[in-house]
């Protein structure tokens, strides 16, 4: 699974200055093009010189103001009428002024969690395309959609600010955005017709312990302890953030988006010089991620050079030079030619195979220079094993191994879509602050820290969510997940202080995941999560795609979570969910399960004449199931139990649906017993 990894969140605010030294810092989330929740009280907010009077001001024709508190700090309640704009709101202190144009009143909602949530409408192709990708960008022409994504953060502290911009939903800004939020966001539009405000914070890779604040995070006692180490460190980790931040900066986000990654000088063009000197480089062994080396949690620009020899036979001849999966991003050289290279999104699980000409391979001796780009997670020359290598290119069993003694020199680090140049002479990377602690995206509240406090409190109708395949990695952790998950619902409503808001989840879809994975138990623990109030689940049991953890029907998805909010929060009579289990009874040596959501009767769909369905005694030996539809509830059976006592659904990683209501949404995974996984 893609880990997306950064540092550190930097702040990028709003300013006007005026002569008499007045000032306005205002959080990136206010601009132009923005979503206001309509007919609210929505906070307002900023920084300013203690003592100051700060004057909010709509042209829909209210007003609010307050005084700068001795913090620098100051909040006001700005009320907004029934949807509609564009608008204008200006935020005054003394004679400066910020103005807001294109405004619009509508619905706001929060879109997070993890990979699933995060891959964008084109997709991370080729391996996670989204279905029908190329029209639905064509078609994505919604000037009154809203976008807004908070650019990847981690903090050791609740930050003030975050880096990102409300743009128009149009076919560039939807290609990167997210699928899932994207046709969420489009079904209410095309339901509602009046402005959405989707705004998108998700980290691909990312378990739900780094979502939760600190202070709900330490009330369970496992976490406590680190959640204090973290406390402890801030001042270790502002060292480290002043030292990336002096050095030369390069602001990819203001690059052409098809273009971001190409030609970047970080002063380190000659490191792919066949006589280059790297005598002073340090070694690393490959294929491995670097952060399981000493470069630890780093994401940014590696050179990696290796020299070998190859057999006389070979000199003069094209040659394959297989280096197996790079993440993310390569250009590539051998003898100072470049060979190849893959710059952009989705690239990090894609082998790397680039043809030698001959006219290269001059002599016995080959150098070989990578340079790799990371902008998140696990980084580096990663997955090769058997395979890395180089041979000639017609079928031959002789070949070059690969793995083993490289050469490597960090020459640039990336934090909020920007690169800090260090360049391939200047400061050494062994000279950068250390932390005594392992700081990432998996790093307990730190995405809590960077991506949503930052967001609190603007006004959000309410949240969807994606998330729960990385936890699914950790066996021990299941009844964690269980007790985590609705903490961090807990945590976010009362930091938002807005009530219980709608929180709307996708259950994970069914996949292979790994051999000590129970992705199934993380799905059981999501259907509890109903039990919290204002809840609501969309199951994927039948959309998923078994050959990769991120189904392309995205669709689907957005739609399931969309007939929730439809139904429960804006009056529209809509079947929004499929059959959740509800209870079990045993009559004549058969269990009776009864469903909630199975208005109109229950249908079974069997798969190869599997039913999914298995059915145990009180030995806990569970067996296959057959299964009877009887108007609302199911008859479940084998005459191996005589006496039932649990039953289970879809109870393994990768069985699909096979029970649905008669609206054609799929019930959801469940047990009725609570026995060891």
């Amino acid at each position: 699974m893609k880990f997306m990894i950064l540092l550190f969140a930097l702040v990028s605010v709003a300013r006007s200055q005026s002569d008499s030294s007045r000032y306005i810092l205002m959080p990136a989330l206010f601009s132009g093009n923005m979503v206001l929740q309509q007919k609210s009280d929505v906070p307002v907010w900023g920084k300013a010189e203690p003592g100051e009077k700060v004057t909010v001001k709509a042209s829909w024709g209210r007003t609010a103001a307050t005084t700068v508190k001795a913090d620098s700090t100051w909040e006001v309640r700005l009320k907004t009428v029934k949807a509609g704009g564009p608008y204008e709101v200006s935020v005054t202190v003394g004679d400066s002024t910020i103005a807001y144009k294109n405004v619009m009143l509508g619905e706001v909602w929060l879109c997070s969690g993890q990979s699933n949530m995060e891959i964008p409408l084109e997709g991370w192709p080729p391996q996670n395309p989204i279905r029908n990708s190329a029209e639905e960008i064509k078609a994505a022409n919604y000037p009154n959609i809203r976008l807004f994504t908070v650019a990847r953060a981690v903090s050791a502290k609740p930050e003030f600010n975050c880096v990102g911009t409300w743009t128009e939903c149009n076919h560039e800004t939807a290609a990167k955005f997210s699928a899932v939020g994207y046709f969420f966001g489009r079904k209410l539009y095309e339901e509602l017709h009046v402005p959405i405000g989707l705004i998108f914070s998700t980290w691909g890779g990312t378990e739900i312990q780094p979502w939760i604040a600190g202070n709900f995070l330490s009330r369970m006692p496992e976490y406590k302890p680190v959640v204090e180490k973290i406390d402890s460190l801030r001042g270790e980790v502002d060292q480290l953030n002043d030292w990336i931040r002096s050095h030369p900066v390069i602001d990819v986000a203001a690059r052409d988006p098809l273009h971001r990654y190409d030609s970047l000088d970080f002063n380190d063009s000659a490191c792919s010089e066949k006589n280059y000197n790297d005598s002073a480089w340090k070694i690393m062994k490959l294929p491995t991620y670097w952060e399981a080396t000493s470069v630890g949690q780093f994401d940014g620009t590696v050179w990696f050079r290796k020299t070998i020899e190859i057999p006389q036979s070979w000199v003069d001849s094209t040659l394959v030079l297989d280096l197996g999966p790079i993440d993310d991003m390569d250009e590539t050289w051998v003898n100072g030619v470049k060979v190849g290279g893959l710059l952009g999104g989705g690239y990090w699980a894609t082998p790397r195979v680039y043809d030698v000409q001959g006219s290269i391979v001059k002599d016995t001796s080959l150098t070989i220079a990578v340079r790799v780009i990371d902008t998140g997670g696990g980084g580096g020359i990663w997955g090769g094993g058997s395979k890395f290598q180089i041979h000639p290119r017609a079928d031959s069993t002789d070949s070059v191994a690969l793995s083993g003694d490289w050469k490597y020199l960090p020459v640039a680090e990336f934090a909020s879509n920007k690169f800090y140049v260090y360049g391939a002479n200047g400061e050494p990377f062994d000279s950068r602050p250390q932390v005594n602690l392992s700081i990432g995206p998996n790093t307990p509240t730190m995405l809590f820290n960077g991506m949503i406090a930052p967001i609190i409190p603007y006004h959000i109708k309410g949240v969807i969510w994606y998330q729960g395949e990385s936890n699914s990695d950790h066996p021990e952790d299941y009844n964690g997940y269980q007790i985590l998950f609705p903490l961090m619902i807990k945590n976010w409503r009362a930091d938002w202080k807005e009530g219980n808001f709608p929180f709307y989840f996708v259950q994970i879809a069914p996949w292979t995941y790994g051999e000590k994975s129970k992705s199934y138990v993380v799905r059981d623990a999501q259907r509890r999560t109903l039990s919290v109030s204002n809840t609501g689940m969309a199951v994927t049991l039948d959309i998923a795609s078994l050959t990769t953890i991120h189904p392309p029907d995205k669709q689907d998805v957005g739609l399931r979570l969309a007939l929730w909010a439809l139904d429960k929060n804006y009056g529209k009579r809509v079947v929004y969910s499929g059959p959740v289990y509800k209870s079990m009874k045993v009559r004549n040596g058969k269990a009776i399960i009864s469903f909630e959501y199975a208005d109109g009767g229950l249908v079974m769909k069997p798969l190869d004449g599997e039913t999914n369905f298995v059915i145990a005694g009180k030995d806990s030996n569970f067996v296959k199931a057959e299964v009877k539809v009887v108007s609302k509830a199911l008859v479940v059976y084998s005459p191996e139990v005589k006496h039932p006592v649990a039953v289970r659904y879809t109870w393994s990683n990768t069985e699909e649906a096979t029970l649905f209501n008669k609206a054609g949404l799929p019930a959801s995974t469940f047990r009725t017993d609570n026995w060891p996984q």
